[in-house]
């Protein structure tokens, strides 16, 4: 955030456009794809499918209470694995979104799953995360606080009447 990193992080923000909390997978990011994420083969660049998985799962724990200030009291999530499958390009200047679905929240766990989609509803891109709940002070594992718990729990109560992802579980080269 500094010179022109700055100007550059001050444009993403004005990328992003607040999530629809509808009915479904909830809606956790939706901007446009800026040129500077775009590779030698002109479509989007593979570290930038996580970058906004990341976004979406920074977004998911803001909602649930485990936000910065959370952080601050030596609370938080760690991503302890993730799967992203690649489906399809994403060019400069399209706007995509991803919607996020809890297929575990409980205890330390939280698991998500995200659906990287563009304006028109092609999805382009998953990615399946598991994060680990830990105090920050000791970097071992420990229960959420009960207000951040309760939310999370709430998520996943609404979500768990939703069809599981196809491609949940999935390892490299499973077809099933």
């Amino acid at each position: 955030n500094w010179g022109a990193g700055a100007l550059l992080n001050a444009q993403d923000e004005r990328l992003v456009e607040e999530p629809d909390h509808a009915q479904g997978p909830t809606q956790t990011v939706c901007r446009q794809v800026p040129r500077s994420w775009i590779d030698y083969n002109g479509h989007l660049n593979e570290a930038h499918y996580l970058e906004l998985f990341s976004q979406a799962t920074d977004r998911f724990m803001e909602l649930i209470g485990a936000d910065q200030a959370y952080v601050a009291t030596g609370l938080s999530y760690f991503t302890v694995e993730t799967h992203l499958r690649h489906l399809d390009e994403v060019q400069a200047g399209e706007r995509v979104r991803v919607r996020t679905q809890v297929l575990d929240g409980a205890g330390k766990k939280m698991h998500l799953f995200h659906w990287l989609e563009t304006e028109d509803g092609r999805e382009v891109a998953t990615g399946e995360h598991m994060l680990i709940h830990v105090d920050l002070r000791t970097r071992s594992s420990c229960p959420p606080s009960a207000a951040v718990a309760s939310k999370l729990a709430a998520y996943a109560a609404r979500h768990a009447g939703l069809p599981r992802p196809e491609a949940a579980g999935r390892a490299i080269g499973s077809r099933a």
